[in-house]
């Protein structure tokens, strides 16, 4: 295993902002920490030189590890919701490697604690089965999902595309809903498409659509906000939770995450309340030959406000060997 000196930079890059931190000491907390947009840059170098340029005063990093929003080939990464593209090792950065930004909040999860997690249904404390299969998901620009499998004392993470499945609708009013989005032209539809911020948008038209009303197309944020005096956001919020609620029980079962699925991305920390009255956890339940299977698996929201760039450092400790060189 490689020794790297610090400080060591890690970043979680997504469709819309870029969080960099620096870790500078063994067993130190991502700090220093700086959100970008990526839309004010060109590309990944440019705001990487930024930040160490302004909030980093100008150290060179030992090792870094980035958490990109999209698939990953070795050096090479390419965001899903964004324009950046192209080889990490264009950053400068000696020892560097990537990680789909999933992976690196499935790594975060035996480094959270109780205070980082809200409570979302199943077992009592003790909680997760110990030594067995974690899984992430949370939507966001997009919806990701990721697992973590144990091996040994290390954890190996596991990436996929799992949001691109179809919609876990159950419902007839959820049906609809997808039914007369694909009458107006979304030839296409996927988890995705519903369970993220822009998701909350198209499910807000699709309810009005299937009610025949008039109504703006409201951005995620809107829709939070008027949640409580609009009837309409209301039920926008409900259904989303309970789509999830079967989405997360499907990647559970998948998976086979024993030890816990967590739900993480930057809708739901806004929305802790809401989720945690909805029908996601009964939601999640929901498959009656699995039933007792499912009610054994715990569900959490992640609060804390870093935890991929917490899963970037845990990655350099673990894997430090592994680097793109």
């Amino acid at each position: 295993m490689t020794e790297f000196a610090y400080p060591w930079l890690v970043a979680d890059i997504g469709g819309t902002n870029a969080r960099f931190g620096l870790v500078t000491e063994p067993g130190g907390h991502p700090c220093h920490v700086a959100v970008l947009p990526v839309a004010e840059y060109d590309d990944m170098p440019a705001a990487v030189a930024d930040y160490l340029a302004g909030h980093a005063g100008g150290l060179v990093p030992g090792a870094a590890c980035f958490a990109i929003a999209g698939p990953v080939d070795g050096d090479l990464y390419h965001l899903t919701n964004a324009g950046w593209a192209g080889s990490v090792r264009d950053v400068g950065i000696r020892d560097i490697t990537l990680l789909n930004d999933f992976e690196a909040l499935a790594l975060s999860l035996p480094h959270l604690g109780e205070a980082d997690l809200v409570p979302l249904g199943g077992p009592a404390p003790p909680g997760p089965r110990p030594g067995s299969v974690k899984a992430v998901l949370g939507p966001g620009t997009g919806l990701g999902v990721a697992g973590l499998v144990p091996a040994g004392q290390d954890w190996v993470p596991v990436a996929c595309e799992g949001g691109h499945v179809t919609p876990p609708v159950v419902t007839e009013r959820e049906t609809a809903v997808v039914a007369a989005l694909r009458a107006e032209g979304a030839t296409y539809l996927d988890a995705e498409e519903l369970l993220s911020g822009p998701g909350l948008t198209r499910l807000h038209h699709g309810l009005a659509l299937v009610d025949g009303v008039r109504a703006d197309r409201l951005p995620a944020a809107e829709i939070v906000t008027r949640a409580d005096a609009d009837r309409l956001c209301g039920e926008t919020l409900e259904v989303f939770c309970a789509l999830l609620g079967s989405f997360a029980g499907n990647v559970a079962l998948t998976l086979g995450a024993r030890g816990g699925v967590y739900l993480g991305g930057g809708v739901l920390p806004r929305i802790v309340a809401r989720v945690c009255a909805s029908e996601f956890r009964a939601r999640f339940e929901d498959a009656p030959p699995l039933g007792d299977y499912l009610r054994d698996i715990p569900t959490s929201l992640i609060v804390d406000a870093q935890p991929a760039l917490t899963g970037a450092a845990a990655w350099l400790v673990q894997r430090s060997g592994r680097i793109v060189r």
